[in-house]
């Protein structure tokens, strides 16, 4: 096919062109790493999983190029405010939705370690701060439950275990007794379930039906079935699959006990998205040769089994490209129109991506004249139809506030998420895709109102709300057909597991590095876009043949002590009979 050769690409040939718009000339190529010698790498794609693959290839001496359709950090990154610095300041930081790294997170941390910046003996991991409480606001008079981030209980051995988690849910939830010990006992099955249950039955179970959830109080639904779904993953405890919810709450368990972990449960960045990470990410991939360039990859072209090169879109119009080996790192609703017929015919599995599904994550700001440290780490607003969560930014932040951006008077960021975008509100009664923007910021702050009115603390008063900012990728708001979403967020309902393709394809030359690609922590996170940019980088050099040590891969901790239990249940599970502490 007419366009760059394979190694031309980052070599500084131009072909056809149209090539030149994408950077890739010869005056560019003379900043290439002198290591950049065991291939060419084009990755698809520039949030974390291609920024991933790109840093591991780098180091091991790939000439590697990013081509990305919009911005660099894909939903991880900074948003600034059009219009709003003044003075010399920069524009108000505004975001996709808040970041948040548990510290069950391996995988990125080791990355966050290894990208060089200002004054940190460990690189941009030292601009990590810890949330010491979890908040659970809740309405209709209730107490709001302040959750310490440290568990008083020093393993996970179900002798241990059982009647703790009884006592403390008991003393913070004042469900019915025999509703905690439930949980408790559901808990305690999913932990000690082998892999082969884990694959076999709970991922083909809902959590709502796990839960026992049809036979048991409202209350019991709202906190355990619908208000860990809608942090967690995002989606309906009637779809959620059960081994994803019950994997992220284990590892939430262990993170809690300080076991297998790189940090506290809650941990934020200390800056904007931007300043604390991706932009030293960027300038330190630059320095190791990588290449970025702005253009909509839009087909891949496949031939004698392998990817013979790729269509790209830019601002000056239509060109091919081709590289050695290619990095598909778009998300899961680009993939398919990506990948194209030829693709599919040479890798049939991959149609099975076209199965999986994504709902809406996404962030509402609020920038305020004043304070509002509702608690030290996340808020939850259980009851509110939107599932919406938050936290206070300034606490977290460098000087403690944001007056160094926007007009000079901003305190505080009260960065809001909507999980559920298909509920009704409380105040216009229609479900957030179906509001103007008018409607959606009244309905935001009269849930968090309603959270929150019995504690005294005047939610965003209207003097003290100086602006509010929502995540540009919703578009159409007030549009008779209601709302787009440009970057949904994959999600796990039962048995998707089986459709989740694997980093390496059937393809030699084509390798997956996106958060659906099947990782060892199962969800749609920063954590698993990390992992699956690693394990794209490994399939990458088993394919170039390269002696180069692979990219380490970090696994979930399991605790020791449940291995004879899960032993025990995976030959339990292959009698067909049912968990040892299954009681149904």
């Amino acid at each position: 096919m007419g366009g760059l050769s394979r190694r031309s690409l980052l070599a500084g040939g131009v072909a056809l062109g149209g090539a030149a718009a994408l950077g890739l000339g010869a005056g560019q190529a003379a900043g290439r790493s002198p290591r950049a010698s065991a291939g060419s790498v084009l990755v698809l794609g520039g949030g974390i999983g291609g920024l991933t693959a790109a840093h591991e290839l780098a180091e091991r001496g790939f000439a590697v190029t990013v081509l990305e359709r919009k911005e660099l950090g894909g939903k991880a990154r900074s948003i600034p405010v059009p219009g709003t610095g003044q003075g010399g300041r920069p524009d108000l930081p505004g975001e996709h939705g808040f970041r948040f790294f548990p510290g069950f997170y391996r995988n990125l941390p080791d990355t966050l370690r290894r990208i060089p910046f200002p004054g940190n003996r460990n690189g941009v991991h030292d601009n990590l701060v810890d949330g010491s409480m979890f908040r659970l606001a809740r309405t209709g008079g209730r107490f709001d439950l302040f959750v310490p981030l440290k568990l008083p209980f020093p393993s996970l051995d179900p002798s241990v275990l059982l009647p703790a988690l009884i006592a403390l849910l008991d003393t913070a939830l004042r469900l019915p007794p025999w509703e905690t010990a439930h949980f408790a006992n559901r808990l305690v099955v999913y932990l000690t379930s082998g892999d082969e249950r884990r694959l076999g039955q709970w991922e083909r179970t809902p959590w709502w039906d796990f839960l026992g959830a049809r036979s048991r109080s409202a209350e019991y639904g709202r906190i355990f079935g619908i208000g860990l779904t809608r942090l967690l993953v995002a989606m309906r405890a009637e779809e959620a699959s059960s081994h994803t919810v019950g994997l992220i709450l284990e590892a939430f368990l262990n993170t809690a006990l300080g076991r297998g972990n790189d940090g506290a449960v809650d941990r934020v960045l200390n800056a904007p998205t931007n300043e604390a990470w991706i932009d030293p990410w960027i300038t330190h991939l630059r320095s190791l040769g990588v290449r970025f360039q702005t253009g909509a990859a839009e087909r891949l072209h496949c031939a004698g089994g392998r990817i013979t090169g790729v269509t790209v879109r830019t601002a000056a119009g239509r060109t091919q490209v081709s590289a050695d080996h290619y990095v598909s790192a778009v998300p899961v609703e680009r993939a398919l129109p990506l990948w194209g017929p030829e693709v599919l015919a040479a890798d049939p599995r991959l149609r099975l991506v076209g199965e999986l599904r994504t709902e809406w994550m996404n962030g509402v700001m609020f920038y305020l004249r004043r304070k509002l440290p509702l608690v030290h780490g996340h808020v939850s607003y259980v009851d509110t139809p939107w599932a919406l969560t938050s936290v206070s930014q300034a606490q977290f932040w460098r000087g403690g506030d944001l007056t160094r951006y926007g007009d000079g008077s901003v305190q505080d960021c009260l960065s809001t998420i909507i999980s559920n975008w298909d509920a009704p509100g409380i105040v216009h009664r229609k479900p957030a895709r179906f509001c103007t923007r008018q409607q959606l910021h009244e309905e935001v702050i009269a849930q968090l109102e309603a959270s929150l009115e019995d504690t005294g603390e005047n939610l965003l008063r209207p003097a003290d709300v100086h602006s509010w900012f929502l995540d540009p990728a919703i578009t159409e708001l007030g549009a008779p057909g209601g709302a787009r979403s440009d970057e949904p967020l994959l999600i796990n309902p039962v048995d998707s597991w089986a459709r989740r393709p694997d980093a390496a394809t059937r393809i030699p030359n084509l390798f997956l590095a996106a958060d659906f690609v099947r990782n060892n922590v199962n969800l749609a996170t920063m954590e698993g876009a990390n992992e699956a940019g690693r394990l794209a980088a490994n399939a990458v050099l088993d394919a170039a043949g390269s002696s180069a040590p692979r990219a380490r891969l970090f696994t979930l901790f399991r605790a020791p002590e449940l291995r004879g239990l899960q032993e025990e249940d995976t030959r339990r599970f292959r009698a067909g009979l049912p968990n040892l502490f299954d009681q149904g």
